[in-house]
């Protein structure tokens, strides 16, 4: 055996969350954020989790881990509970069809709200409807909930002088939604980069197996593979995104 890596971390390790402020999202039923935060020990804070992200013979890298309860699960409760859409893909569509939420917020919190907030008890709910208020409007409102989720756990891992983001990795069935993820790179005002892997974890472990059986000479050689990538730049979109951001944030605050 020339490797042993737990799952998210691997995921971190094979979406190149090598160097501190390297991140990565998996945006499946939940998500969960890992951030490297360098050689030296992550300090828990704000409803976040330091752990190690990886380690080599001779190098470990620490990282700061917060976990999002619902991501895919609300766009799934939107589709079977409530019929307002016959598959997922059409989510995407309906959301470029408004040009905002109408002054509508979604709170995913179906089974309480994870990191930063930590609120088991909390429960979800829709604000904001009006007789203008339309499926698209909602389904919009739904969509937004995940990045803007992402975002404050970004938040909290940058917070109090720690890393700052440099870019964020995202992989999962959310990140084929490009209406999310430049919602998301316009939120954070970092690029959102979906690398094509279909299975971070799995080709976490076998990058890392590589380098520890010698098939890799130096970490540098993994990193200079080449990806199939597509990256998603903040645009001009970034003030409006981070106003619809913040008004998201104080709904939740009223219902916690």
């Amino acid at each position: 055996m020339t490797s042993m890596i737990g799952d998210s971390h691997a995921a971190a390790f094979g979406q190149g969350c090598t160097v501190p402020g390297a991140a990565k999202a998996t945006l499946g039923t939940g998500s969960s954020i890992l951030m490297d935060v360098g050689p030296r020990r992550a300090v828990q804070a704000g409803g976040l989790v330091g752990t190690i992200c990886w380690s080599t013979g001779d190098r470990v890298e620490y990282a700061l881990e917060g976990i999002v309860v619902s991501c895919g699960a609300t766009i799934q409760r939107m589709r079977d509970s409530l019929g307002l859409f016959a598959a997922s893909r059409d989510t995407e569509a309906m959301a470029r069809a408004v040009s905002d939420s109408g002054g509508v917020h979604l709170v995913p919190a179906f089974s309480g709200l994870g990191a930063p907030w930590w609120k088991p008890g909390a429960r979800g709910a829709i604000c904001g409807l009006t007789f203008a208020s339309t499926r698209n409007h909602l389904v919009r409102a739904a969509l937004e909930s995940i990045p803007f989720q992402v975002a404050d756990v970004i938040s909290a891992m940058s917070a109090g002088g720690s890393v700052p983001l440099v870019s964020l990795a995202v992989d999962g069935g959310i990140s084929e939604n490009s209406f999310v993820m430049q919602l998301l790179a316009d939120t954070l005002g970092r690029p959102v980069v979906d690398r094509g892997v279909v299975d971070g974890a799995a080709l976490g472990a076998a990058e890392l197996a590589g380098l520890g059986a010698g098939c890799y000479r130096a970490l540098g050689e993994i990193e200079a593979l080449p990806r199939r990538e597509r990256r998603y730049e903040p645009g001009s979109g970034t003030a409006t995104a981070r106003e619809a951001h913040a008004a998201w944030r104080e709904t939740v605050r009223k219902i916690i």
